[in-house]
């Protein structure tokens, strides 16, 4: 960091970060923090280039996690940054670009030594490291406290006051980033963090009073998908008095900081081209879920749980009820339109599952569109590509899919939904067919996988759970959706009488049962091609429920089974 450092390579014999790590105490008010923040390394832009800044950066770290009990450096490099945001707002709306520089500069070191302090130790450590006083030992406590409280606090301010701009996008996304990296500590605790201090903070005292306005921020966010400031839109040239090159903080900040710090991802694929465009959307959405699944508190539930619960469309006149001081409005039909355009990662699809399980308003909403169909491709295109997706995503999709399918409306409704041309189904060319049909294609499909790959129960079950539930609905079936039923309840079947032989035969081999079915085999399948064009011609759907629900009890024995050799 400072002026004097242009690459990765230089920083740990950087000398600003090595005053800053070292034994000797430095005021908030020194010049020091001018040179510090006023670093022109480039940022990175790829998890290879962040693993270097970790590498590159590791002594440093560790000299201050060795020293800050004694310096207290790390309090006063929060302190600065505490003393530069209260003039954020003026400074955006005066296009003060150097201040708003700098203060970046100093959450993002902020963020960076965070991430080390949060991975080697407790929150009651971690307390001690926030502040020095020279005061007698043990009495940190209280103004260890405040000053997180008060770093929490003006992170949330930050996020939620400041207007969103080129030159305050990176801050205010940096500002996310950081909660983001305060709630990381339970990745580093085996049991579940219930009295955790972060927690303790964010929902009580100071933080509480902004809990619907942060929560109506991330979702705005997540909705505008704000793309990253085009390299070159306020970069700072090199200065004649020998300062340094100013770095403009260009689009690849946040793509680099959403692989270091974000708790999503675990486990599954990576969407770099949703990165990429919006890493403020992203960091937004990421930190929105993880607030709402704190624990709740001893005393009291979680708020920010409380106001995803609760909040309403911007058309609802109807008046708040008094039991939740968290509730605010919102434009549900951007949200919506978000939320079908964003199914490809799998946080998306976490906050829709979340939406339509939680808050009754959303899922009335959605269910009440005429255009649902552009909510239901994206999921069904995901269990389509099961083999691509992680398992957390495929069920989620699923899920939503059980969920939708609970009301007979939407049931009803997919079937006078016609698509054209769907060019990702591969099977088959389907230049014409209803999305209701689509449907069942794709979770017959799903539940072959499942059977012949994963095996999982629970999968396989709330697979036939939803089409269980539309089976009572099914009007105008295309015909290969119709021929897809009856062939798996064929192919089901004779795994059904196969067990059933084995297990009232098993010394027998040629049982009744075997010799009976084979002789029905035997036209089996034009009979059942008779049964299907005859179902296509009068629209009997009572006859295919009869088939689905044979499916169901057939399937369900064969999976049984299955598990429990597996």
């Amino acid at each position: 960091m400072g002026a004097n450092s242009s690459s990765i390579s230089e920083l740990p014999e950087n000398e600003y970060l090595k005053k800053l790590s070292g034994a000797e105490p430095i005021s908030e008010n020194d010049p020091f923090w001018n040179q510090l923040l006023s670093f022109s390394f480039t940022t990175p832009t790829n998890s290879a280039d962040l693993k270097l800044l970790e590498e590159a950066t590791i002594s440093v770290c560790k000299s201050l996690v060795e020293k800050n009990p004694r310096t207290g450096n790390l309090g006063s490099l929060i302190k600065v940054f505490l003393s530069r945001t209260k003039e954020l707002k003026i400074s955006a709306e005066c296009q003060n670009h150097l201040f708003i520089w700098q203060a970046h500069n100093a959450l993002f070191i902020i963020c960076c030594l965070l991430k080390v302090f949060i991975s080697q130790m407790s929150e009651e450590e971690l307390q001690l490291h926030f502040t020095y006083e020279e005061k007698a030992s043990g009495s940190y406590g209280t103004e260890c406290e405040d000053l997180i409280e008060e770093l929490l606090c003006c992170l949330i301010q930050l996020i939620v006051e400041i207007p969103l701009l080129d030159i305050t996008y990176n801050i205010s996304l940096e500002a996310v980033t950081t909660l983001v990296v305060f709630l990381s500590c339970q990745l580093f605790h085996k049991e579940i963090l219930r009295e955790s201090i972060v927690h303790k903070y964010l929902m009580h005292g100071r933080c509480l009073p902004y809990t619907s306005r942060l929560v109506k921020t991330l979702l705005y966010n997540f909705i505008r998908q704000e793309r990253s400031p085009p390299p070159g839109t306020h970069v700072f040239q090199q200065q004649t008095d020998g300062g340094g090159l100013l770095y403009g903080i260009a689009s690849g900040v946040a793509t680099g900081l959403w692989t270091v710090f974000t708790l999503g991802g675990v486990g599954s694929k990576p969407t770099p081209q949703l990165e990429q465009c919006s890493p403020l959307a992203n960091q937004s959405l990421l930190l929105l879920l993880v607030l709402a699944n704190l624990t709740d508190a001893p005393d009291t539930p979680n708020p920010y749980r409380q106001a995803i619960m609760s909040f309403k469309n911007t058309q609802d006149n109807t008046a708040f009820s008094s039991s939740n001081p968290h509730a605010f409005q919102i434009n549900f039909n951007s949200l919506y339109t978000a939320l079908c355009e964003q199914q490809k990662s799998d946080q998306a699809t976490l906050l829709l599952y979340m939406l339509l399980h939680q808050n009754g308003n959303v899922r009335t909403y959605v269910l009440a569109r005429t255009d649902i169909e552009n909510l239901v491709l994206p999921i069904l295109e995901i269990l389509y590509h099961v083999e691509e997706r992680n398992s957390h995503h495929v069920y989620m999709a699923l899920i939503i899919l059980l969920i939708l399918t609970e009301d007979d409306g939407f049931n009803r409704s997919i079937h006078e939904v016609i698509l054209k041309n769907i060019t990702w189904y591969a099977e088959r060319v389907l230049t014409e067919i209803s999305l209701g049909s689509l449907l069942i294609l794709v979770v017959i499909r799903t539940i072959q996988y499942n059977m012949t790959r994963t095996r999982d129960k629970y999968l396989h079950t709330n697979c036939l759970a939803a089409l269980a539930n539309m089976s009572a609905q099914f009007r105008s079936l295309h015909q290969y959706a119709a021929q897809r039923i009856i062939s798996y309840t064929c192919r089901h079947l004779r795994r059904y009488v196969y067990v059933l032989d084995k297990l009232y035969f098993p010394h027998s081999h040629c049982s009744t049962l075997q010799h009976c079915f084979s002789t029905l085999s035997d036209n089996g399948e034009e009979l059942l091609s008779l049964t299907c064009s005859h179902i296509l011609r009068s629209y009997a759907s009572r006859l295919l429920t009869s088939a689905l629900h044979l499916l169901h009890a057939a399937c369900s024995v064969t999976a049984l089974c299955m598990f429990s050799v597996k």
